[in-house]
């Protein structure tokens, strides 16, 4: 699959989740796998990167 699907997929997953408990890379990786995108961890946090997007523990929002 091309790497700017992915990033889109991500990107989308990211913009669904709970804001209360937002999605690790890990969790996004095993998202992908179970979509049938076999994924790294560390792939997951490149792209997210390149997305200019938070880690989860900065995406955490309290309420």
């Amino acid at each position: 699959m091309a790497s700017e699907s992915v990033k889109l997929r991500i990107k989308d997953l990211i913009g669904k989740e709970n804001v209360k408990n937002p999605l690790s890379d890990q969790k996004l990786a095993e998202i992908l796998t179970k979509e049938g995108i076999q994924i790294a961890r560390r792939t997951v946090a490149k792209y997210r990167e390149m997305l200019k997007i938070l880690p989860s523990s900065q995406r955490k929002k309290f309420f």
